[in-house]
């Protein structure tokens, strides 16, 4: 086997960032993008709405309530057991591929609080009381079930549900500032699978390349919580292009996938907290330094950060107080006057799009 090509960080970097729709906004339809981008993470509602304004052409908040709302795009538990939005299609795809994490993480967490409910026992009888169409607030469904099983916390038997069995929650929650109690539905209008597929899991990681390329394999298990896919890769070897990072570490990518030149240009852009782009490797220095990353994912957040020249420069925060939205920008390194004004100016227009009839404050700190 002849010597691997080694791909610098600032490669990776313009490669993911042409992937993730970060160079340039692209003009695509919203479902087109969320596929293209592999889902969004929806913890809070309004993250996708912010991660799509990043990346499209004249998006507006309409365009993703409507695709929502028509249930083009489904909200459920999926990667890393947390909130996403997908596509329909690529909802069957992945979300029988993470049951057995999901399961796990409902041991894990509820396993103790739910003692003595059966999980098979416990879908079956969500599923009746979630049948014709019926809709339940995590709350309310955990109440009903306490009903059979009144030893077990009632809040930890709604929460098993989301892990044990495919559920989605439909609009208006997950649209545009609604927040509140999270209603569950059953899935089987989407035509999820229970059971993974082989064939389904080479598919995954084909995607998973095409979204966030090149990658090692420790990389696609960070961005999925998924096991074994060690196995998947070798597989997929002969299909694959293979490369290695800075450290030496083994990368894999789809043979015609992007990886444009290193001296491509990139925008300043205000991503949203949890946004993919830093979450999605295992090493992440293609986006940030170690100690950049200490202070952006502190425990379980990921705090809204600041690209420039493609790397994270800063967090961002906005507050609104009488009658003003301040945006603050708070960088982890000097910046230039340059890149200091196309900050301001790229938060303006962020605050144009979220706050259109509040007054604007850009504080760059």
């Amino acid at each position: 086997m002849g010597a691997r090509e080694a791909l610098s960080g600032r490669e990776l970097n313009r490669a993911l960032l042409e992937r993730q729709l970060l160079l340039r906004r692209a003009d695509l339809p919203v479902v087109a993008a969320v596929e293209r981008l592999l889902g969004l993470n929806a913890q809070d509602p309004n993250l996708p709405y912010l991660a799509l304004w990043n990346r499209l052409e004249g998006f507006m908040i309409n365009d993703l309530t409507a695709a929502i709302e028509n249930r083009e795009l489904v909200r459920s538990t999926l990667m890393r057991a947390t909130q996403h939005l997908l596509s329909v299609a690529d909802f069957r795809l992945i979300r029988p591929q993470l049951a057995p994490l999901l399961r796990r993480v409902q041991r894990t967490a509820f396993g103790r609080r739910t003692a003595g409910a059966d999980p098979d026992a416990l879908v079956t009888e969500a599923r009746d009381l979630l049948t014709d169409g019926r809709t339940l607030t995590r709350p309310e469904l955990g109440r009903l079930l306490a009903r059979r099983w009144p030893d077990a916390a009632p809040a930890a038997l709604g929460w098993s549900v989301q892990y044990l069995e495919p559920v989605v929650h439909p609009a208006p929650s997950g649209t545009w500032n609604v927040r509140g109690a999270t209603p569950f539905a059953r899935a089987d209008w989407t035509g999820v699978h229970r059971e993974p597929t082989l064939h389904d899991a080479y598919l995954l990681v084909r995607r998973y390349l095409t979204a966030f390329g090149p990658a090692s394999v420790a990389d696609a298990r960070t961005w999925s919580g998924l096991g074994g896919l060690r196995e998947v890769f070798d597989r997929l070897r002969p299909e694959l292009r293979a490369f290695t990072d800075p450290s030496g570490r083994e990368l894999f990518d789809l043979p015609d996938a992007p990886r444009p030149d290193t001296d491509v240009p990139a925008p300043v852009r205000l991503l949203p907290e949890f946004d993919a782009t830093l979450l999605a490797h295992a090493d992440r220095t293609r986006v940030m330094t170690a100690d950049v990353r200490r202070q952006v994912c502190n425990g379980a957040a990921v705090a809204a950060t600041v690209l420039v020249d493609g790397t994270v420069a800063a967090t961002w925060t906005a507050k609104t107080t009488t009658g003003t939205v301040t945006l603050a920008v708070r960088p982890f390194r000097p910046l230039s006057s340059t890149d200091g004004s196309a900050i301001e100016a790229e938060a303006a227009r962020l605050l144009s799009f979220t706050h259109p009839a509040t007054r604007h404050n850009v504080q760059l700190m």
